[in-house]
């Protein structure tokens, strides 16, 4: 879990209101696999995302615990990242190393999203047992002061 405090100047961990990161109704994007790892557009419209958590399956998570994990992943575009801000998504999640690509040292999906105190949960898992629609997102740092970034236990919950 990464807070604004992780990236910019905002909140931290413990700043983090509990309804910004628990109970969230989530959005699942599924990503087919591709030569361009760069993730420019999602399958959803802008109404879909508001008030939502979003969620990025691209099946990386497959590679987890392999030296590959950290090398060739699948991640977003500044351009998305505004997109997700403007949208009104209330947290975006990755199941691959980053969120933003890290050749060139530029971060802009983590200035965007959390300049805009939208959380960003990375290296997420299973999110193939999740549908598209219809789920509850859970992702709770524990409540620490000063820190930016901290592991959390996420889930998601079907509704019926």
């Amino acid at each position: 879990m990464d807070s604004p405090f992780h990236r910019a100047d905002g909140a931290d961990l413990s700043d983090l209101p509990l309804t910004s990161l628990a109970n969230l109704s989530c959005l699942i994007a599924r990503i087919e696999p591709s030569d361009n790892r760069a993730i420019d557009v999602l399958p959803f419209a802008a109404a879909d995302v508001r008030g939502k958590a979003v969620l990025i399956h691209t099946d990386w998570a497959r590679h987890w615990r392999t030296d590959g994990y950290f090398e060739g992943f699948p991640h977003l575009t500044g351009r998305l990242a505004q997109w997700l801000r403007d949208a009104g998504a209330v947290l975006v999640g990755i199941d691959s190393h980053n969120i933003d690509g890290t050749d060139t040292g530029e971060r802009p999906v983590h200035s965007t999203l959390l300049g805009a105190d939208i959380p960003i949960v990375e290296h997420l898992c299973g999110l193939d047992a999740v549908p598209e629609r219809g789920a509850k997102f859970f992702a709770v740092p524990v409540k620490i002061k000063g820190f930016g970034t901290f592991p959390v236990r996420a889930f998601a919950v079907v509704e019926n």
